[in-house]
């Protein structure tokens, strides 16, 4: 949760009482989140994770238990663009390194918070998804794959945990004008908010805050009813009907996209 939605989400929540762990790869944008969310007068401290690691997942998670001895909430947030291009050059190494981070590591996610949630009496698993895993040719295609697994491993989980009143919801999110995107959009953060005003009925794009909001519903009492869910929150994108399209999006050049702090 370094940048973009994690570090949005971290400060807002931060901001409205909630302790934080924040797990990311990269340390120095995670002690600055962290910094973030103390000036929001919260409490929060950083958890070097990289979540294609299993024991650093576990981790993460315990840390948050033994700092501050209960765990209510958590978001599965870690993303990449993972690789891009058409399929037909998409080896399998790299669509198994793209589900490892996507997918898998909301599995894990899911997973250790299961116990410690069960000892609280209940809690709020959160996973970002993407409208991609909705349409068809809304992203990458191996990253609209993971997502929509994604959202259907929402569905299951809930359904399997509801009696432990553990609620398990995802977010999709439509274009948001992180570094995550524009990044591999040339021209950068300009070209990309004028891409994404033009491709939203409403004239804005996407903001980490536009998902903090959504995801702090999801924590809250205000939510107790609400699990399996796949919550849009796009701008009216879905609704106005994808104007990318598959073909401009498999046009992309073969190559990986990693986190947003790396340089591809």
């Amino acid at each position: 949760m370094r940048s973009g939605i994690g570090r949005a989400t971290a400060i807002r929540f931060a901001g409205e009482g909630a302790t934080v762990v924040i797990a990311d790869l990269n340390p120095e944008g995670g002690e600055a989140a962290v910094r973030d969310c103390k000036e929001n007068g919260g409490r929060a401290v950083f958890q070097k994770t990289d979540v294609s690691s299993e024991a650093d997942i576990k981790a993460a998670i315990e840390r948050a238990v033994s700092e501050f001895g209960r765990l209510d909430i958590t978001f599965n947030n870690a993303g990449l663009g993972g690789v891009l291009g058409p399929l037909e050059e998409t080896t399998a190494e790299n669509w198994d390194r793209t589900f490892a981070i996507l997918l898998r590591a909301v599995f894990l996610g899911i997973k250790y918070s299961i116990p410690h949630m069960r000892n609280a009496g209940g809690g709020s698993i959160i996973s970002t998804a993407s409208i991609a895993g909705i349409l068809g040719s809304a992203g990458p295609l191996v990253y609209s794959v993971a997502k929509a697994g994604v959202i259907h491993l929402t569905e299951c989980a809930a359904v399997e945990l509801g009696k432990d009143r553990i609620r398990v919801n995802c977010i999709c999110p439509g274009g948001i004008n992180t570094p995550l995107l524009h990044k591999n959009i040339p021209g950068g953060e300009p070209v990309t908010r004028q891409i994404l005003e033009a491709a939203q009925p409403i004239p804005r794009p996407g903001t980490g805050e536009d998902i903090a909001g959504m995801a702090l519903y999801l924590a809250s009492d205000d939510a107790e009813w609400v699990t399996g869910t796949a919550m849009v929150v796009d701008g009216g994108f879905v609704a106005r009907g994808n104007t990318f399209g598959a073909r401009s999006v498999s046009q992309v050049p073969s190559r990986w996209s990693g986190p947003s702090f790396e340089q591809d």
